[in-house]
């Protein structure tokens, strides 16, 4: 199952297929992941790697560059996100992740996945809508959330440390509901470097 965005220099293949699917084939993409899907391994260990949840990724041409989209998320239980992913492998992944608290407030949300997931709660926003950038510097990575398209906060530096291929693209999931839909438009790709990690450009 494949899903073409112009927007996007590289093809784009659904790894798990969504519930449903609608695209403009420009920049827009709005996807409904079925209900008990997710992407997280649990630090703990005590429970098995949970890695259903839809995802849909291609592999950038640019050693540097930018993946920008607005992320409008129909919220209705814990946990339900719109996710911006960078995938490796099944043990070797990252999300910036828009998502629901379980206090009931959406949340950007960023977990970063070798072997074991790790999970960091960044700021909480009102409303159901945030852009989201994921920016690769070299080795490292850089997951930012504005609220606005135009201030960017940074909520995550890191690095995988995956020496193979590494894919991008977006995912939805509704880990303890019945599934949630979840809308990426304005989408953008940006092939040049990130100039500055932290002045909100």
């Amino acid at each position: 199952m494949h899903t073409q965005l112009s927007a996007l220099p590289m093809p784009l293949a659904w790894q798990v297929p969504p519930s449903t699917c609608r695209s403009d084939e420009v920049a827009l993409l709005t996807v409904r992941a079925p209900g008990r899907t997710d992407l997280f391994v649990d630090p703990n260990g005590t429970e098995p790697p949970a890695l259903n949840a839809p995802r849909l990724l291609g592999v950038p041409p640019d050693q540097d560059f930018q993946l920008v989209a607005r992320v409008t998320v129909h919220f209705g239980h814990t946990f339900d996100a719109g996710v911006l992913l960078v995938w490796a492998d099944e043990r070797t992944w990252a999300k910036l992740c828009f998502e629901y608290s379980p206090q009931g407030r959406p949340m950007a949300v960023t977990v970063v996945t070798r072997g074991r997931s790790d999970d960091a709660n960044g700021f909480t926003v009102d409303g159901n809508q945030l852009w989201l950038r994921v920016s690769r510097l070299g080795e490292a990575w850089a997951f930012h959330a504005s609220t606005d398209g135009a201030y960017w906060h940074l909520v995550r530096y890191f690095t995988l440390g995956a020496t193979g291929e590494v894919s991008i693209g977006f995912e939805a999931q509704s880990p303890t509901g019945p599934g949630c839909e979840v809308t990426f438009d304005q989408i953008t790709y940006r092939p040049r470097r990130l100039a500055d990690l932290r002045d909100g450009s």
